[in-house]
C-alpha cells in the first residue's frame, strides 16, 4: 500500500478523496454503501445563515456528459446544522467539513463562526460562488476585491482549516486564487460548476426554472484541469481538485496537475461507491508504477 496521507493545512486526511458539497448529502446517506472512514474527508451540503427553500423545480438537467442543477443551497440554515445534524455526524471517522455560503460578508462571517464552535468540525469549504445581494447580485467570486471582501471577514471570525471554492466563470482564477491566499485562506478548492442553459425545444422553454444552472460531470473536466494547473503554479497554499471526476485516472490527472486532495461529486450520483474505487485505484496505480508515496505525482505536470 502506498503512502496516501496529504496535509490540507493543518488538516491531515488519511488519502486525497474527498466529496463535493451538494452530491454527497451529510454524508450519513452513504454509510449503508461505503465505509465513510476510508475518505480523506465529506465536505456536506452548502449551509447558510438563514433557512433558504432554494429555487422552483425543475432545476436538474441532464446534459451530454453532465448535468445541470440550480437547487439554490436549499438547506434549513446554520442553528438547525448546529443543533440537529451535528450530533448525528461528529462521530463520523473521517474528517467532515462543512460548504458554507451567504450573500453578504458578515452572513458569511457569523454562519462561519457558528460552525468554529463545533469541535468535531475541523475544516469549513467557502462558497463565493454566491450572489452578493448588496452589488446587484454580482457573483462574489468573480471579483478580487468581492472574493477579497468574504475572505477576510471570514478570515477573521474562523480559527481553524480555511478552504475558499472558487468560481470558473471568470477571467483569470490564478488573480482570484492569489487573493484568497493573500486574505489567509489555507487552501483553494476548484472547479465550481460552469455556467450553462439547457432548452427544451418542444415546449420552447429552458429547462431549468430559473433558465440558468451549474454545469458538472465530464464535461468540465478538461477546463478544471487547465484551471487548477493555473492556480497550483500562482499560489503556495494547497489546491484541492475537483470538476468531472470519474475515474482512479481522473483523479490522477489532477493530482499531477498540482492538486494535493481531490473531490467526487457528480459521479456519486452515477455510482454511489465511485469515493472508495478512486481511493483504491490511486493506490493500485501508484504500486503499479513504483511510487511510494502520493507525493511523487503531485504537481508532476
Amino acid at each position: 500500500m502506498a503512502n496516501l496521507k496529504v496535509n490540507i493545512g493543518n488538516l491531515e486526511l488519511r488519502n486525497p478523496v474527498m466529496t463535493a458539497s451538494g452530491t454527497f448529502g451529510y454524508g450519513l446517506e452513504f454509510a449503508d454503501l461505503i465505509d465513510l472512514s476510508q475518505l480523506g474527508g465529506i465536505i456536506v451540503k452548502g449551509t447558510t445563515l438563514h433557512p433558504r427553500e432554494g429555487n422552483d423545480y425543475p432545476r436538474m438537467a441532464e446534459t451530454p456528459a453532465g448535468m445541470l442543477n440550480c437547487v439554490g443551497l436549499q438547506n434549513k440554515g446554520v442553528d438547525y446544522f448546529c443543533e440537529h445534524i451535528y450530533p448525528q455526524i461528529k462521530d463520523i471517522d473521517t474528517h467532515m467539513i462543512v460548504n458554507v455560503s451567504g450573500s453578504s460578508p458578515e452572513g458569511y462571517a457569523e454562519c462561519a463562526a457558528r460552525i468554529d464552535a463545533l469541535d468535531k468540525i475541523p475544516a469549513i469549504e467557502l462558497n463565493i460562488s454566491c450572489p452578493n445581494v448588496k452589488n446587484g447580485g454580482m457573483t462574489f467570486g468573480v471579483s478580487c476585491s468581492a472574493a477579497a471582501s468574504v475572505v477576510s471577514a471570514v478570515r477573521a471570525r474562523y480559527h481553524k482549516t480555511l478552504i475558499v471554492k472558487l468560481s470558473p466563470n471568470v477571467t483569470n482564477i490564478a488573480d482570484i486564487a492569489r487573493t484568497c491566499e493573500a486574505e489567509g485562506a489555507d487552501a483553494v478548492s476548484l472547479i465550481n460548476t460552469l455556467m450553462g442553459m439547457a432548452i427544451d425545444i418542444e415546449h420552447r422553454r429552458p429547462k431549468l426554472s430559473i433558465r440558468t444552472g451549474g454545469l458538472s460531470g465530464p464535461a468540465v473536466k478538461p477546463v478544471a484541469v487547465r484551471m487548477v494547473n493555473d492556480v497550483a503554479h500562482a499560489v503556495k497554499i494547497p489546491v484541492v481538485g475537483l470538476g468531472g471526476i470519474m475515474t482512479a485516472e481522473d483523479a490522477i490527472e489532477f493530482l499531477m496537475a498540482g492538486a494535493t486532495a481531490i473531490e467526487i461529486g457528480t459521479a456519486n450520483f452515477v455510482d454511489p461507491t465511485v469515493t472508495v474505487k478512486v481511493r483504491d485505484g490511486i493506490n493500485d496505480w501508484l504500486e503499479k508504477h513504483g511510487c511510494h508515496d502520493v507525493h511523487e505525482i503531485i504537481g508532476a505536470v
